[in-house]
């Protein structure tokens, strides 16, 4: 049962966010940027982000020679190069906004693995240079095949190398924790273990958004001028007719390995497999693509299967001469939909959504909440 204090003093704000992952607390901190008085407020279903905000790998990425060709499949080249010039902008806001030596990032480089059968990557690699070559004033992808023994893998699989010198890695943990303390000096209000169950656009009255704590089985109504939704993989709870599935991403991480021989992001296979050094240590996901119709779950686990893959992956191409243990194995919750391209559009006269991420919230997530951010203000001006 609420107070007299907390019904007159807490339950009334400017705009609600829902999710307090990468895309939430960027539209927030964006918001506040833009305009210093808002009185915002962040609800969070979790202790911690539900979404893949603090469980992805880390990649400050924006796509690999056969992703990108994947993507012209069901693109034009002109709405790829926006893709990619928004995961670029993205990246380039996250690491201004929070400092690169604060999220632990470096810039490595990244190179995508080319196996026996798939040398039409290699011969479109120019294609994609040229398409891109616009953003970067330069080529982005080179062939670097003298790599493959250097880096230890195995050369029989591993037929080419393809770099991308501009690629970096980031320490997720390292950010998301920046996040918190840029939110915070902002003066955002952030509720965890706060499950929003549905809400009432009533127009020029504002948003009813109806809240659960399920700790105590107690309900409650937050009122807001604007609501924006930001929960990804789980917007379909709040807007059923949402395009975009859930997808879940595995990784797992080994202890340390002596000698490691390489540094840097790797992917292959349309990236559906990556994996990075941390340290000594390698994080390596993927295998979404074994079973899309299993993966297409809301389930945060791991499965014996795909961890089996990722093992064998390890042993037989990426480390195979080099004995490693496996550390540690978790998964998270990605959102996509017929392309790449992410949704950010009004729902109603006062609700807005920025969801459907690609796997790409790293790189995307602070531009998506800028540009949020932008479409708020614009149907709010004063």
């Amino acid at each position: 049962m609420l107070s007299f204090w907390e019904l007159r003093s807490l339950m009334e704000f400017d705009h609600i966010i829902v999710g307090s992952g990468l895309v939430g607390l960027s539209t927030a901190i964006s918001l506040k940027e833009k305009q210093a008085d808002l009185n915002i407020l962040v609800l969070e279903r979790g202790t911690l982000p539900t979404g893949a905000s603090t469980k992805n790998a880390g990649f400050a990425c924006f796509g690999s020679v056969s992703e990108l060709l994947s993507d012209l499949t069901r693109m034009s080249e002109e709405e790829v190069k926006e893709l990619v010039e928004t995961r670029l902008n993205g990246l380039q806001l996250l690491r201004l906004r929070l400092g690169e030596e604060e999220i632990g990032y470096q810039q490595r480089g990244g190179y995508e693995l080319v196996f026996e059968g798939e040398e039409n990557i290699v011969a479109e690699m120019g294609r994609i240079n040229q398409l891109l070559k616009p953003l970067f004033g330069e080529n982005v992808f080179e062939q670097s095949d003298d790599k493959i023994e250097a880096f230890g893998f195995n050369q029989e699989k591993v037929k080419h190398l393809i770099r991308n010198k501009l690629e970096g890695q980031l320490d997720t943990g390292l950010m998301m924790k920046m996040l918190w303390t840029e939110a915070q000096n902002k003066g955002i209000r952030v509720l965890t273990g706060s499950k929003v169950t549905g809400y009432n656009d009533k127009g020029n009255n504002g948003v009813e958004v109806n809240v659960v704590n399920e700790d105590v089985n107690e309900k409650m109504t937050f009122n807001s001028k604007k609501l924006i939704i930001c929960t990804n993989a789980f917007t379909k709870e709040l807007i059923p007719d949402v395009a975009l599935k859930p997808g879940r991403g595995q990784v797992l991480v080994t202890q340390p390995i002596e000698g490691l021989k390489f540094k840097g992001v790797f992917h292959y296979d349309e990236g559906y497999y990556y994996f990075r050094n941390f340290g000594d240590r390698i994080i390596f996901g993927g295998g979404r693509n074994l079973d899309f119709e299993r993966e297409k779950t809301t389930n945060i686990e791991t499965t014996d299967e795909i961890m089996a893959i990722l093992e064998e992956h390890l042993k037989t191409i990426i480390l195979p001469d080099q004995a490693f243990v496996i550390d540690h194995k978790w998964a998270g919750i990605m959102a996509f939909g017929e392309n790449k391209k992410p949704i950010v559009k009004n729902i109603s006269p006062n609700v807005f959504a920025g969801v459907r991420l690609g796997g790409m919230g790293v790189a995307i997530g602070s531009k998506l909440g800028e540009q949020l951010a932008d479409l708020v203000l614009s149907e709010n001006p004063e």
